[in-house]
């Protein structure tokens, strides 16, 4: 399970280009967001965090690793 704080996420528009970006990142990955605490968490199938938090940035946002 990777998560990731990102503290720029504040509607559901943006809860849906993140998912799209880390689903074309990782097809298989299963995506949680919960936008009220900007906290995103992933099981990813194949990618690893850098490519996952890439694509969160490429999709505009600034993601966070959380320990």
């Amino acid at each position: 399970m990777i998560a990731f704080d990102v503290n720029d996420m504040s509607c559901g528009h943006c809860v849906g280009a993140i998912t799209q970006a880390v689903t074309a990142a990782d097809p298989g990955a299963q995506v949680e967001v919960d936008l009220a605490n900007h906290r995103v968490t992933i099981q990813p199938a194949l990618a690893g965090e850098q490519a996952l938090a890439q694509a969160i940035r490429e999709a505009g946002y600034t993601p966070q690793p959380v320990s």
